[in-house]
């Protein structure tokens, strides 16, 4: 039996793998992608995190997984089906075997979330998309929307921007929620039509986008869609054991659940900033909760 499985290797996942292996715990990581990074493989730019002035999501997650490798980490590309108590822990279920084991750290992170508009699941992979880096290039030359108003909104006008004929930014509010050095980048950017207290109300399109309808009436043409209103946890997997706020794992900075023996890590749990450093930091703490809850049931 596994002292740990660490469910998912985003950098929550990673992070948590390093100081497992510091810790010598005897522990696997299940990623089910072949690549690790989780949503930062997705990022074009990065410039706040420490120690790297400026690095694109892809390489910051590959040396988050060398990192664990060198460490020690050992890692399985395999999908998790699901989880069950058993008498010395969990049984972690996978597509192609099953792990025993005394804990988990669950760092599944979160998903994109569907705004919900008619057309947009009709045309969703025909011009509807929920990742700008994966799927701006197919767009180069030509008019795009985005809507959102965060961090991920804003980094996606400005990647899309310098491909894209014209990119229009649709928000709801009357100012962003994204960082501030994003904001007057954004701003800014010719290239870029900011659109406030705005609302798509259906996206059209016979077989694929070809414009947009707004709540003012007005409709814009153009050939792609990326929707970027937030994020829903991946927690489906522990939800009959934790406890959850708006679909999300409750946990406070130690990663701790309801459930004995599993910890939420990065932005699967309860928190204020899902950001790159704060899912770093609940991999350590996440691990420091591990092997305090070890402690206490060996001693038992």
């Amino acid at each position: 039996m596994n002292d740990l499985i660490i469910a998912g290797s985003g950098p929550a996942g990673l992070s948590a793998a390093v100081y497992a292996s510091n810790a010598m715990l005897d522990f696997v990581v299940i990623e089910k992608f072949p690549m690790s990074g989780g949503q930062i493989l997705n990022t074009y730019d990065i410039n706040n995190y420490p120690g790297f002035e400026q690095i694109d999501g892809f390489s910051l997650g590959q040396n988050f997984r060398k990192h664990a490798e060198k460490a020690g980490a050992r890692f399985v590309n395999d999908e998790i089906k699901s989880i069950e108590r058993t008498n010395g822990g969990y049984s972690v279920i996978c597509g192609k075997n099953r792990y025993e084991t005394k804990t988990i750290i669950y760092a599944l992170g979160a998903a994109p979330r569907k705004l919900g508009v008619k057309g947009e699941a009709e045309l969703s992979g025909r011009g509807v998309s929920y990742l700008a880096t994966c799927d701006g290039n197919f767009f180069r030359g030509r008019p795009v929307a985005i809507i959102g108003g965060g961090d991920v909104a804003l980094e996606d006008a400005l990647y899309l921007a310098n491909i894209c004929s014209e990119v229009y930014l649709i928000h709801r509010r009357n100012e962003f929620r994204g960082a501030k050095y994003l904001q007057e980048k954004v701003i800014k950017n010719e290239r870029i039509r900011i659109l406030y207290n705005t609302q798509v109300e259906e996206i059209l399109g016979e077989n694929k986008v070809e414009s947009v309808r707004l709540n003012n009436g007005q409709t814009l043409y153009v050939d792609g869609v990326f929707i970027a209103v937030g994020s829903q946890a991946n927690s489906s997997l522990v939800e009959e054991f934790c406890e959850l706020d708006r679909g999300f794992i409750k946990a406070d900075e130690s990663c701790v659940t309801s459930a004995d023996g599993i910890f939420a890590a990065g932005d699967v749990r309860t928190k204020r900033l899902r950001h790159i450093c704060t899912a770093v930091a609940d991999g350590a703490n996440a691990v420091y909760s591990v092997e305090e809850y070890l402690k206490k049931i060996n001693t038992q």
